[in-house]
């Protein structure tokens, strides 16, 4: 079981000493992995159309590969996580690139979670189509394997043409781990034929309970061998006393998963402190 922490970046602030420190204790304490998830832009929640989601233009994001690539400069042994990129709204052989460098730079740290999104209005400002999203994400994937394992590859897909061209430098880790997030059948379907693991994020282990078992059945469907599929949800602690905490770890072991984060976003931390504070009072009762 491999356990870790979501960086509580809607709430931690912009000090680079104390995500530095943040990161730091999250790897003395032994947790395995830091997992920082994506945004490029907050729409205001009053603009027209109206788009409802869970962060406007006052959440704050850091750019997640700008921010693993500090991170893996101050840590040495923490597995750096996206959970999840939006992939279909950036350019494949950039984020391939990226991701690569990260790699390298972090000595073969990288896991890579992608997923779909649910926010327009960066897919627009972007330059990206949303509609089709979910048909390239799987093309994207396909690609970016291909940049990290082969030096020269040619490659014509419906939305990606390379001619004879490569990375330089390639990973460390050939090819780097790609996890999915989403919930909805198609996103399981999906993880289960392409992906090294699936993400379900803060959710209840008992309100997991079928997805897992859907996941499970698709994943026998194309043929692949479960105990080498990760799955990483994350017990998010606000407003949950220290036994249910316990307990949710214990439920989603009962459900075979390989990895736990605890996310302390909302429970009403005011300070990087007690963020810090927070992941050390989790890690006891591991």
């Amino acid at each position: 079981m491999k356990y870790g922490v979501v960086f509580p970046q809607i709430e931690f602030g912009n000090d680079p000493e104390a995500i530095k420190d943040y990161a730091q204790t999250a790897e003395e304490l032994g947790y395995d992995y830091l997992l920082v998830y994506d945004h490029v832009l907050g729409a205001h929640p009053q603009r027209e159309p109206r788009l409802t989601g869970p962060y406007t233009h006052e959440h704050p994001f850091h750019e997640p590969m700008v921010l693993l690539g500090f991170l893996a400069a101050v840590t040495r042994r923490l597995q750096l996580t996206t959970g999840i990129i939006i992939l279909p709204q950036r350019q494949a052989v950039l984020v391939a690139k990226q991701a690569a460098e990260i790699d390298v730079l972090s000595g073969g740290r990288l896991r890579l979670g992608v997923g779909l999104g649910w926010n327009y209005v960066e897919y627009e400002a972007l330059g990206e189509n949303f509609k089709n999203r979910g048909s390239r994400v799987e093309e994207q994937v396909a690609l970016m394997r291909k940049l990290w394992t082969e030096p020269l590859v040619n490659f014509h897909g419906r939305h990606h043409v390379i001619n004879n061209a490569g990375l330089s430098p390639m990973p460390i880790q050939r090819p780097i781990p790609i996890w999915f997030g989403g919930w909805v059948e198609a996103a399981l379907r999906r993880a289960a034929r392409v992906a090294d693991g699936w993400m379900p994020a803060g959710r209840k282990p008992e309100d997991a309970k079928i997805l897992v078992e859907l996941l499970e059945k698709y994943l026998q469907e194309a043929g692949r061998d479960r105990s080498k599929f990760g799955i990483d949800p994350w017990v998010p602690i606000a407003g949950l006393p220290r036994d249910e905490w316990r307990r949710r770890v214990e439920a989603w072991k009962a459900l075979k998963v390989t990895h736990i984060g605890v996310d302390t976003m909302r429970a009403g931390f005011t300070t990087p402190r007690a963020h810090i504070d927070a992941i050390r009072s989790f890690r006891e009762i591991l």
